[in-house]
């Protein structure tokens, strides 16, 4: 009966959230206390945070699979790190850069500085933390436990709409937010997911479209200002181009581009047969009728 229940797809869910999560806390809570008694700049600080986070994700996600589920951790294999992570990086770069250009060929979007490139430290902070931590909850936990049980298509659903919601906790944000970020991030980032069967693709993809967002264009990232970044920008216009309060990420276009960079994901992963089932219809192919049809 205790075996059952541990092998429950909610409760390995559950336990793995806790776990990663106070490592992160731990991670970050530690990192601050130590941080404080060393003379070096805030930045600094915070990159050294980050990594630290990154790790402190990392390694609890890694010790929790092996020990737990016991299993080999397939989606973080190192020989799929290299071809990943550059396909992750380049892509994320350019939708935001497609996002800021359509802004700027609409008048929404001017540079008025050029910063010196340290200035590009918070930005790296906050996306290399967050897109670790964020991809190990919602596509090495969430979504790969329901892709499991449930199958590819409801697991992209599901883990989509929870990572909109909990973006409505954010400063500045919507409804129309919520969906935006659901489509985006819980779309395109499951959907990279099962095309590469690697985290490392959707870890850099997120890592790459925020550090552009906020890092080089200067701009509000999910309702959160950077204090400093390579470009100070001014955004202007209406909001459905620019993301109003909240940022690029409440316009039309960044929905779009993700939208479509998603569906292409989800049609190669289709041709090359890489979505999984839910349970009852492999139970039903497998079953003894099925096999006589």
């Amino acid at each position: 009966m205790q075996r059952k229940f541990l092998n429950f797809t909610l409760t390995k869910i559950i336990i793995a959230i806790i776990v990663v999560g106070c490592a992160v806390a731990i991670g970050q809570l530690g990192s601050q206390a130590l941080l404080e008694k060393i003379q070096i700049g805030k930045d600094y600080k915070n990159v050294i945070t980050a990594v630290i986070v990154a790790a402190m994700a990392l390694a609890s996600y890694i010790i929790l699979s092996r020990l737990y589920e016991k299993r080999e951790i397939t989606e973080l294999k190192f020989h799929l790190f290299g071809r990943n992570a550059a396909i992750g990086f380049l892509l994320g770069i350019i939708l935001q850069s497609l996002v800021i250009l359509v802004m700027y060929l609409n008048g929404g979007y001017s540079v008025q500085s050029v910063n010196p490139f340290l200035f590009v430290l918070p930005g790296f902070a906050i996306a290399f933390s967050s897109a670790i931590f964020e991809e190990i909850l919602f596509r090495g936990i969430i979504f790969r436990l329901t892709e499991e049980r449930l199958g590819s298509t409801i697991a992209i659903i599901i883990s989509a709409v929870i990572f909109g919601l909990l973006h409505l906790l954010n400063k500045n944000s919507n409804i129309y937010s919520a969906v935006s970020i659901a489509i985006q991030a819980g779309v395109l980032l499951a959907a990279a997911y099962i095309y590469s069967k690697s985290l490392w693709l959707p870890i850099f993809l997120h890592f790459a479209w925020n550090f552009a967002e906020a890092g080089i264009y200067g701009a509000v990232i999910s309702g959160n200002e950077m204090t400093s970044s390579l470009l100070t920008a001014k955004f202007s216009g209406p909001a459905i181009l620019t993301g109003g309060a909240f940022g690029p990420e409440n316009s039309i276009q960044a929905t779009l581009f993700c939208l479509i960079a998603g569906i292409i994901f989800i049609k190669v992963s289709l041709r090359q047969n890489k979505f999984i089932k839910p349970y009852w219809k492999m139970n039903k192919d497998l079953s003894p009728n099925a096999e006589n049809m």
